[in-house]
């Protein structure tokens, strides 16, 4: 690992993340919606179905991030898993919106979380790689910076895309992680050497080891993790829905809206990184949570008349509140500009925390764990927010009161946190 910290590799490894987001973000915009009008499930069906892939990923993604440590092949330890994964989730994912009975509509969704889990660990775990250890939070800032231009390209391009043709954003996503997955395969060289331990231990071995520490910081941080993500989930799986039935958009217009959330995360990643370098990784994502909890309360008791008051113009993420109008900047859009940046103080660093918990050597292994967790939240949330919103008489507003009492048990968590930040440079 070079002890320098180069900005052109990491917004170029940044690319795999890109490609990534893309899938995740018109995969959540839009497969509910797929869901609800062409296969009539309920909320708690949605919900359910929303963490099959999870499911398995669990059981991938972990073992995947340890098994890549160990690996060692003249491309590296990572790429191999980029250059087979990626391409089956395009094809995947492309055939899903042609999917026109159920049981097939499943085929296509496993199969892309099935491979999307093979490569999104070893990709993330590149960047501790080629990254020394007090820069990773900004490092982390600048693929996730990657990674929200994506998610905006998704929720965005997708949404004009999805009125034209709802099998459209699809097809663009799967072109563009092709795209992606060779950008950082002919441009990421990976070191040759790697840091040596007299052992590796397994991903359970290492969950055991961060259990048993009298340090109780990674418990804490790992729990954390998960349930904030369980809160984030509600926001990310249902907000087209909400927006749909509780402030009476259609769907392009609810990802259009969203977009805001992930073009402020974007704007916020890299500052997000350089914050925690100057007052420290937990209070940094203390305060983010304490942010993002705020707004969505805030859009839990507002009600929707005024959520829907325009603000100001704004081309492209704004919406059209009357047939052929200009499109506007509404309060809903300000709140979740709010949450955007809150969102990017939070995740930008968690995972260099996790990461600083253990040696290089073992990167992918505890990747391996951070992912572990939150896809272990993105099974628990989905069904929770769908029965949620299902007792309440398909009250979708009820995402906005469930998701930030997960953001505060997490902040309370985050509270007893010690270890995990950088070390000096």
């Amino acid at each position: 690992m070079s002890a320098r910290f180069n900005y052109g590799k990491i917004f170029l490894l940044g690319f795999g993340f890109f490609g990534i987001s893309i899938i995740w973000g018109v995969y959540n915009a839009f497969v509910p919606i797929f869901l609800s009008e062409k296969f009539g499930l309920s909320p708690v069906l949605i919900g359910f179905f929303m963490t099959l892939d999870n499911i398995a990923a669990v059981f991938i993604q972990p073992p995947v991030g340890a098994w890549s440590d160990r690996l060692r092949t003249p491309i590296g330890r990572r790429m191999p898993f980029i250059l087979v994964g990626a391409p089956i989730t395009a094809i995947a994912f492309g055939l899903i919106p042609l999917a026109a009975v159920l049981p097939l509509f499943v085929a296509c969704t496993s199969t892309l979380l099935l491979s999307a889990a093979l490569w999104r660990t070893p990709a993330v775990a590149l960047m501790p790689d080629i990254t020394p250890s007090p820069y990773r939070s900004q490092a982390n800032g600048i693929i996730n910076f990657m990674g929200g231009f994506g998610a905006i390209v998704a929720l965005l391009v997708g949404g004009a895309l999805y009125k034209i043709n709802p099998d459209f954003p699809f097809w663009l996503g799967s072109v563009l992680v092709i795209l992606s997955a060779l950008i950082v395969y002919l441009f990421i060289k990976e070191p040759k050497e790697y840091e040596a331990t007299e052992e590796q231990p397994g991903i359970f071995a290492s969950l055991k080891e961060v259990f048993g520490d009298t340090d109780t910081s990674g418990v804490r941080l790992l729990f954390a993790i998960f349930f904030w993500f369980i809160g984030y989930s509600a926001v990310e799986t249902f907000f087209t829905l909400y927006a749909k039935h509780h402030l009476g958009l259609n769907e392009g217009d609810g990802a259009t809206m969203l977009s805001v959330l992930p073009l402020f995360f974007v704007l916020m990643a890299m500052p997000a990184g350089f914050i925690a370098g100057k007052i420290g990784r937990r209070i940094t994502i203390a305060i983010g949570l304490i942010v993002i909890s705020t707004i969505l309360f805030l859009l839990f008791i507002t009600p929707v008349s005024a959520l829907l008051t325009p603000i100001t113009k704004l081309p492209m993420v704004g919406i059209p509140l009357v047939e052929g109008g200009p499109r506007m900047l509404t309060l809903a859009g300000v709140l979740l500009i709010f949450g955007g940046m809150g969102w990017a103080l939070i995740n930008i660093n968690s995972l260099p925390m996790i990461l600083d918990l253990t040696s290089t050597a073992r990167a992918g292994t505890f990747t391996g764990l951070y992912y572990l967790f939150s896809t272990l939240s993105a099974i628990v949330g989905p069904n929770i927010n769908g029965w949620t919103i299902q007792l309440s008489g398909n009250n979708y507003n009820m995402i906005m009161l469930i998701s930030p009492i997960f953001m505060l048990i997490a902040l309370a968590l985050m509270l007893g946190v010690k270890s995990g930040e950088a070390p000096a440079a």
